[in-house]
């Protein structure tokens, strides 16, 4: 439930965080989208009922739609549209190596400091970046005096078609995520932590060359083996023998993912005009956060009927 708050209010705000990124400025959206989220991990530390702890959680999901809507928007402005799949494949293997190190840096934390100073290094740490970001030169769009009046615009129709297919594909994740812990302990398979770290590596490794594919030869050179290996690895683990198939069903995933998720990230903005890469993005991180939530539903409601195996073959 506290991690379905989270990305529940991430999803219902990113669109008015792609609508206040044309109106507004990124730099307005972006330190706002921080400062928020900052806030929201250090009152952590002082939290005493589960209510509290509830409504930090939305607050939280507030600060990571604006935040993580706007610095995709970022990188969007700052990258040249020839190398787009390429630049936003290192802009992401940001966020991968926050995936790889971070749950090892907090658990060995947590083993050494209490959690309320564990919460305060991560607002210090989110200092930092708030203070990065200050400091970033932003560049300046120009928006139409009537689109900037339409509050109603809450998505960019260019961006559906990739968006949709990033859905689908982050249903699995969901699954993954949320059930895998679960379905290993159930047949008695070990090293599931294992399992997080090699699909975070794998995903970077993809980050250095997808991109560039995707810039030369275009999407579907990039998206149909990315998705087979996403296909292959959801069939692993639904058989599942042993630690062995765990940890190469991690690595290709990881490729697949990796792979893909970039370039769908560069073909969203790729026909957007100018003063709609901000919507174009809010759009695409809004199916992100939609296809992981419905796939934590749902695929809990087909886990609980046919058994945990049946949610990677579905």
């Amino acid at each position: 439930l506290v991690v379905g708050i989270f990305t529940f209010a991430a999803l219902m705000v990113r669109p008015f965080a792609g609508h206040a990124l044309e109106t507004k400025g990124r730099r307005f959206v972006f330190l706002l989208g921080l400062a928020i989220f900052v806030l929201s991990v250090g009152s952590y530390s002082f939290i005493a009922s589960i209510f509290l702890l509830f409504m930090m959680r939305v607050i939280q999901g507030i600060g990571w739609g604006f935040s993580t809507t706007a610095s995709g928007t970022i990188a969007t402005d700052i990258i040249p549209a020839s190398r787009r799949g390429e630049g936003m494949g290192y802009y992401g293997l940001s966020g991968n190596l926050a995936l790889a190190f971070g749950p090892s840096m907090g658990l060995l934390l947590a083993g050494m400091l209490s959690f309320r100073h564990l919460f305060l290094i991560c607002a210090v740490l989110g200092l930092a970046s708030l203070l990065f970001a200050s400091n970033i030169t932003y560049k300046k769009i120009g928006q139409p005096q009537a689109q900037a009046r339409n509050k109603w615009d809450i998505y960019e129709k260019s961006a559906l078609e990739p968006s949709i297919l990033l859905f689908f594909l982050t249903v699995t994740f969901g699954g993954i995520a949320s059930f895998l812990p679960l379905y290993t302990a159930q047949k008695g398979i070990s090293g599931i932590q294992w399992y997080f770290l090699l699909y975070a590596l794998a995903l970077m490794v993809t980050r250095t060359f997808a991109g560039r594919l995707y810039d030369r030869k275009g999407h579907q050179a990039v998206f149909i083996p990315g998705a087979a290996l996403i296909f292959i690895a959801m069939l692993l683990l639904a058989w599942l023998p042993s630690n062995a198939i765990l940890f190469i069903a991690a690595i290709l995933y990881g490729l697949g993912f990796g792979t893909v998720q970039p370039a769908l990230q560069a073909w969203s903005v790729e026909k957007a005009a100018k003063n709609r890469k901000g919507m174009a993005n809010a759009t695409f991180f809004a199916f992100f956060d939609l296809g992981v939530g419905v796939g934590a539903m749902v695929f809990g409601q087909i886990g609980h009927w046919f058994g945990y195996s049946s949610i990677y073959i579905t």
